[in-house]
């Protein structure tokens, strides 16, 4: 079962999202820190695809990308940077593979994860 890890700050979103891509039968783990997210990420544990947000406490979402992609681990895992922020260019060049806008692109989510977790 793909597990995703959710970056989001945000307790109302997050937890829509979450809602949303458990009923597709995905497991999801939620984080509301970049900081906490970065330690998630070193640790054992391995994600099928992340999915942030770039405003979070402590670390930016983008930063966030950047550290992720020096992982082994991570190289060539999907990242979705799901934001209000006008980061769209920043965020591909930080390494994500899409860029969906907060709150507009809110329905796409399931369709953009869906494609990016075919093996």
């Amino acid at each position: 079962m793909p597990h995703i890890l959710l970056v989001e700050d945000h307790s109302v979103i997050a937890q829509a999202v979450k809602e949303t891509l458990e009923a597709e039968g995905w497991r999801v783990t939620h984080c509301g820190d970049g900081a906490v997210a970065m330690l998630r990420l070193a640790d054992k544990d391995t994600y099928s695809l992340l999915l942030c947000d770039n405003q979070l406490p402590s670390l930016s979402g983008l930063e966030l990308v950047r550290y992720a992609r020096t992982l082994p681990q991570y190289k060539q895992t999907p990242i979705i940077m799901f934001s209000a922020s006008e980061c769209s260019r920043e965020a591909r060049l930080a390494g994500a593979n899409e860029f969906l806008r907060k709150p507009q692109d809110v329905g796409k989510i399931v369709e953009t994860v869906a494609r990016l977790l075919i093996f």
